[in-house]
């Protein structure tokens, strides 16, 4: 049943059971939020998500607050903003937040922006440096943290506890300073992939795996999903740490070749060579999730030891050919084997690499073309 509420002055539409902040996404109507994960159960952890509704005192927090026809609701009232401000102000003061970019705007912050781009060596600079929520929102509402200097772009910030990096796990760097507790990993971990390797443990101001370990040492399959809803620089990929720049990376929509599921990536293309993939959001079939072949596999493709060109074995070696000899050759032998032992001296096995669609076409082959049942796939066996 469709029902109306008011907000910012305009009549919106909205469904029973609606919270604010899924009626305001579904109308277009933006209200930022940080720890908000589509798919799972709203936590409320950040608070960047408050609303004003007429007649209450309290601000509420629009991810969890349920829609009702009597509100009438302000998304960007006086009230708001300064409770966002001060949000975001303890968020950027809470560890290593070397943001840089409080009070800037207009021509200062096309400068910076081209300042902190001809930085590529300074690895002091976040590694979320681009593609940072809480970045993003410290730009839009022009919040400034006493640690966080315009001038100061390779200088990080005194932590706010003393938290080590987790630097011994091989695809996945945590940098505990730079988390904002904001849950979403956890989320991702526990709600979206249900691998409940990590959890939250507010006593020690971090999240942490069973007994605290390194991922390494815990049950984590290595998915990257935590590393995909991470808003800020606490959890990146370790292969694509201070190399992969959004501004400099072109994103090529494809599926992934690791198995016929059809997953759909966005492969980050820098320089002609991917540095990073990354699930592409609400697409068929996967919504975003990869496993850890998906996400961190790629590197098969520039291994030298990769075959690029036919080769055909003669005596003890091998002669590089061209595909359409190497293909008549295999036709040509196919040919002659079934003439001469009959379809069934054929059999064979369709990659668990390939799509399905391949997978199709190959028994098609055998059992249309070669007439012979002897074909399986590897996943089975």
């Amino acid at each position: 049943m469709t029902e109306h509420l008011m907000i910012n002055g305009r009549e919106t539409a909205f469904r029973s059971g609606q919270t604010i902040l899924e009626v305001a996404m579904a109308n277009q109507i933006p209200i930022p939020t940080i720890c908000y994960l589509k798919g799972t159960a709203p936590s409320g952890r950040c608070g960047i998500c408050v609303v004003e509704i007429d007649g209450l005192n309290e601000l509420v927090l629009s991810c969890s607050t349920i829609a009702d026809s009597s509100m009438k609701i302000k998304t960007e009232s006086k009230r708001v903003i300064k409770e966002r401000k001060t949000i975001i102000a303890k968020f950027l003061s809470s560890g290593n937040h070397n943001c840089a970019i409080a009070g800037l705007s207009g021509q200062e912050w096309s400068d910076f922006q081209l300042k902190v781009s001809q930085a590529d060596s300074a690895q002091d600079l976040c590694p979320a440096w681009g593609d940072c929520r809480l970045q993003d929102l410290a730009y839009q509402y022009q919040v400034e943290a006493d640690s966080c200097k315009p001038d100061r772009i390779s200088d990080s910030p005194e932590l706010r506890m003393e938290l080590k990096m987790e630097l011994k796990n091989p695809l996945i760097v945590r940098d505990f300073s730079r988390c904002i507790m904001c849950g979403r990993c956890v989320q991702a971990c526990n709600e979206v992939q249900v691998n409940l390797a990590i959890n939250l443990d507010e006593s020690l101001y971090k999240i942490v795996t069973k007994g605290d370990k390194a991922l390494i040492d815990s049950n984590c399959v290595f998915c990257g999903e935590c590393v995909q809803a991470c808003p800020v620089g606490a959890l990146v990929e370790k292969k694509s740490r201070y190399i992969w720049r959004p501004w400099k990376t072109e994103k090529i929509r494809t599926t992934c070749p690791y198995c016929g599921v059809g997953c759909q990536q966005l492969l980050h293309v820098q320089d002609e060579k991917i540095v990073k993939i990354t699930g592409v959001e609400d697409a068929e079939p996967n919504k975003g999730r990869l496993c850890v072949k998906g996400r961190f596999g790629y590197d098969f493709i520039y291994s030298k030891e990769r075959l690029d060109t036919p080769l055909i074995k003669e005596k003890d070696g091998f002669r590089e050919a061209s595909w359409d000899k190497a293909l008549d050759l295999v036709a040509d032998k196919f040919t002659k084997i079934i003439e001469k032992h009959g379809p069934d001296a054929l059999a064979g096995v369709s990659c668990a690499r390939s799509i399905n669609e391949d997978s199709y076409q190959m028994q098609k082959l055998f059992r249309a073309v070669f007439k012979t049942n002897n074909i399986d796939h590897c996943a089975r066996t």
